[in-house]
């Protein structure tokens, strides 16, 4: 099936290449769960996170990953450096932010419908929007822990970054548009704290400085 005209430009990683293609002309991650013989990229498959985990694999295509392992977190994962999702190999993941409607799309919202009763949500508090913007944060570790808050499940937690790619639109994002998501995100994190106490509170006022510290000028 040919590829759809909005990514057939796109320069695409062998390894994304050689995955299956919906009838849109999208190639299909392997993370995305079948739903009544179609794929529906809103989901991912059970047992994909550990199986990435465990076999250090790509969130995106499947294949093993090596050192540097790149996140696709919106910007308050980049404030608390906390991610529901494995890595991916880089070019995976600059392939699935110039690519993914979502993710090109600031104004796209999450679509709801028609998701199946029995699903189960990433684990911690998903703050539901699209952010607008995206981040590619590369670094060479992670470790993980269980969710205390919001969804039980396992969490990343985010080491050091090695390197930083602010998106929006499906290129580079301007400091202007990276600051506004950061803006309208934080009053969900905030409630978050407030319902935790004055030590979360603390933290996270520490989390937004060192994470505002890595927005470019």
């Amino acid at each position: 099936m040919a590829y759809n005209p909005a990514i057939a430009k796109l320069q695409m990683p062998a390894r994304i290449a050689r995955l299956p293609v919906d009838e849109r002309g999208y190639p299909v991650p392997k993370f995305v769960a079948t739903i009544d013989g179609k794929p529906d990229f809103r989901l991912a498959k059970s047992g994909w996170v550990n199986r990435c985990i465990t076999g250090r694999l790509c969130w995106q295509c499947g294949e093993p990953i090596g050192r540097h392992l790149a996140f696709v977190i919106g910007p308050m994962c980049a404030i608390n450096r906390v991610s529901s999702e494995p890595p991916s190999h880089l070019d995976c993941a600059q392939f699935a932010v110039k690519a993914c409607p979502f993710l090109t799309q600031p104004k796209r919202p999450r679509n709801p419908h028609g998701l199946p009763e029995d699903k189960f949500g990433p684990g911690g508090v998903m703050i539901p929007r699209n952010p607008g913007v995206t981040l590619i944060w590369v670094t060479k570790r992670y470790r993980l822990f269980r969710s205390e808050h919001g969804n039980a499940g396992t969490l990343i937690h985010i080491g050091e970054p090695e390197a930083l790619y602010w998106y929006s639109h499906g290129r580079e994002a301007t400091h202007d548009e990276i600051m506004a998501s950061i803006d309208s995100g934080l009053p969900a994190l905030r409630e978050v704290a407030e319902m935790q106490g004055p030590d979360a509170i603390a933290a996270l006022d520490a989390e937004i400085a060192r994470g505002l510290a890595l927005v470019p000028p």
